[in-house]
């Protein structure tokens, strides 16, 4: 299957898009019109009281394992509500195996059964019951026995040289009792943080390769200073960081966010709550607020999501699905265009990130005070803005469009590709390019670049070119792109998901297939056939091959072929045919744990099936009336 140029336009545009309050009424009768109807209807009903969409996060038996954990540690009596209900979710939601998965939908994995392995050890009641012996037992048979020498080396081997996630984990294990009675030999066991690297100029940490990724600061501060506390260093080091102490505290409640949650995320903050808890800060003004968000967020059953909610990212996407292309079936009034429009241009930060040091500029996922901007979430609302701006508006979406583009532009980093948050920060995956963001960011440029000035039309254009580079460079011999924040759990081959990524990427090199040369097409070319050829027997898709068919990459896939005329109709209506069997002819929407939170810890988003379907559908009956 091979697509040229002599199809396509002999420049590259952004589609027009007609207002769909100014569609004709048409009679919905044919079955594709009738799912696609009843997809949006539920997609349309999904918005909160202001107009946009807020979904709905996993919840997480790691989250709720970490909250339980700090709690205990600021005051286990105010909290032993709050405590006990944690502690009863965690046992009621244990796999059949004895172990736990970042969801409930998910296989058991060592981290998160450490987790919450050790916080069932809080009490008498809890460590004595059948899931506190079944954790064991999973342990024991994964690690190989329950000594906690063999237990560090485990955990230090899964995350390797970055410590983000292996010196939480084990901090909590040793607060726990799950690395010996003796404490300070629990605390050897937890890798220092040079937290005294800190109070450094912002600016200077990509060049100091800090053992953490960009948006664990906070941690790295806290936790820090807790192996410090408790098993200080000998000579120079103890001195250094006991002057750096003052400075990197008062750091730490700068960051916080007014929420009290850092990065909105129970587990970041309940990892610095703990810290500073066990190592004489209870009173700090960080394990306040952390405490008010921590009770504020837990859900009814007790347990808490991983993060407060990704309001800023379903509603791009949300609006990207709805106004993909002229429909049949009406969705968004102009008060509502207007209503979403208005809210996102409210998220964009006008101000330098005090976490992450960002210019202005971006979005973050979440319209909450713990989010940051970064190269997702941005070209998500610069898209959005181009399909919600209208006569009135056009001067506001643009200003702000500018404002992304260059933010972006100055993000980019050295090999082409975009990074997550920070330029240049470090060689750690969640810091590095990757093509996911990367293409994303493309289509943003694309969409605005015709407005944009003459000097700015030009940096745009080069950085396209460094960019499209990138994703040549990056694509896999089979023809995939691998994506950072997506996986799946069935693809043992690293828990990647080929099929998000190469959706990802081929969906922005066919909106500028007329303008690319010849290598690219290649790229795309090889693209399109290894995503067709991934199709299972059932019509959908898995996360790569011989994977289980979701509604999420089934919906995904079908979004991207749809956009190339040579991809055959019957592959895709038998995609369609899956999907509407699956969604009970869109109205019913299981999610699937296919979404990365930091960390690498799965999570599924309730609206991801739905929002996804919608835009597949909208774009296949795109290349149907095409094909007319």
């Amino acid at each position: 299957m091979t697509i040229s140029t002599s199809n396509t336009p002999t420049t590259a545009s952004w589609p027009s898009v007609t207002s769909p309050f100014d569609r004709p009424s048409v009679t919905v009768t044919s079955p594709l019109h009738s799912f696609l109807a009843n997809s949006r209807d539920v997609l349309l009903s999904e918005r909160n009281a202001e107009g946009h969409w807020e979904g709905e996060l996993s919840t997480s038996a790691l989250s709720t394992a970490t909250a339980v954990v700090a709690l205990h540690q600021v005051d286990p009596a105010r909290h032993a509500t709050l405590i006990a209900g944690g502690l009863r979710w965690l046992s009621e939601n244990q796999n059949p195996d004895g172990g736990w998965g970042d969801t409930v939908k998910s296989a058991s994995n060592i981290s998160t059964t450490l987790l919450c392995w050790s916080a069932l050890n809080l009490s008498e009641e809890s460590r004595t019951t059948s899931a506190a012996h079944r954790a064991g037992d999973w342990v024991r048979d994964y690690v190989g026995s329950l000594n906690p020498d063999a237990i560090a080396e485990t955990v230090k081997a899964r995350y390797g040289k970055d410590r983000t996630f292996s010196v939480p984990i084990l901090m909590l294990c040793a607060l726990c009792g799950r690395l010996g009675q003796n404490a300070r030999a629990a605390w050897k066991q937890v890798l220092p943080l040079p937290f005294e690297l800190s109070v450094f100029p912002r600016s200077w940490f990509a060049a100091m390769r800090l053992p953490v990724v960009s948006y664990a600061l906070p941690a790295l501060i806290a936790i820090g200073h807790a192996r410090f506390h408790q098993a200080p260093p000998l000579g120079i080091f103890r001195l250094l960081r006991r002057l750096a102490w003052p400075r990197a505290s008062k750091l730490l409640a700068e960051i916080q966010p007014s929420s009290g949650g850092f990065l909105e995320a129970a587990p970041l903050t309940s990892f610095v709550t703990m810290a500073l808890a066990s190592s004489g800060e209870k009173n700090h003004p960080v394990v306040t607020r952390a405490v008010e968000f921590l009770t504020r967020e837990v859900r009814p059953d007790g347990s808490w999501p991983i993060d407060t909610n990704l309001a800023t990212w379903v509603t791009t996407f949300s609006v990207k699905a709805l106004l993909t292309q002229p429909c049949q079936v009406g969705d968004l009034t102009p008060s509502d265009r207007k209503s979403i429009r208005n809210w996102l241009l409210e998220q964009q930060y006008r101000e330098r990130h005090p976490f992450t040091d960002a210019a202005p500029g971006g979005w973050a996922w979440t319209d909450q005070p713990g989010g940051v901007p970064d190269a997702d979430d941005t070209p998500g609302a610069l898209l959005a803005l181009r399909l919600l701006s209208d006569p009135e508006s056009e001067d506001a979406c643009r200003e702000a469009a500018e404002r992304g583009i260059v933010w972006l532009l100055d993000l980019q980093n050295g090999d082409g590709g975009v990074p997550t948050f920070c330029r240049g920060w470090g060689s750690l995956p969640f810091d590095r390019s990757s093509p996911d963001l990367t293409a994303h960011t493309l289509r943003a440029w694309l969409a605005w670049e015709s407005e944009m000035s003459p000097p700015l039309q030009e940096r745009i254009a080069r950085a396209s070119g460094d960019a499209l580079a990138y994703l040549i460079r990056q694509q896999r011999p089979d023809g995939s792109w691998v994506p950072l924040w997506f996986g799946n759990q069935h693809l043992r081959r690293d828990e990647e998901n080929p099929t998000y990524g190469t959706a990802m990427v081929v969906k922005a090199l066919l909106e500028r297939r007329a303008a690319l040369e010849p290598h690219s097409l290649a790229a795309l070319n090889r693209g399109l056939d290894w995503l067709r050829t991934q199709q299972n027997p059932d019509g959908g898709w898995g996360g790569g091959h011989a994977t289980p068919s979701s509604i999420e990459e089934t919906a995904l896939a079908l979004d991207s072929l749809s956009g190339c005329d040579t991809v055959s109709l019957d592959a895709l209506q038998k995609a369609t045919d899956w999907l509407r069997k699956a969604t009970e002819d869109g109205t019913v929407f299981p999610a699937a744990p296919i979404g990365f939170y930091f960390a690498k810890l799965w999570y599924y988003e309730r609206l991801y099936p739905l929002i996804w379907t919608v835009s597949a559908l909208a774009a296949f009956e795109v290349r149907l009336k095409a094909d007319r």
